[in-house]
């Protein structure tokens, strides 16, 4: 999996996931961070990362 989205908040999750699913995107939605500076990342498949890519831009 490759980095594909940094979400502002929870609002812009779920719009990017929306996307990515109607899109037949497979994708996962990764957390790291600590206690005080957690963020979350949108990951996809590398080959799907153009694809990805063209949709978000739409």
């Amino acid at each position: 999996m490759a980095r594909f989205y940094d979400p502002k908040d929870e609002r812009d999750l779920a719009r990017v996931e929306a996307i990515l699913r109607q899109g037949g995107i497979e994708y996962a939605v990764r957390r790291a961070g600590d206690r005080n500076r957690a963020f979350r990342e949108i990951q996809v498949a590398e080959e799907d990362l153009p694809r990805a890519e063209e949709l978000l831009v739409r």
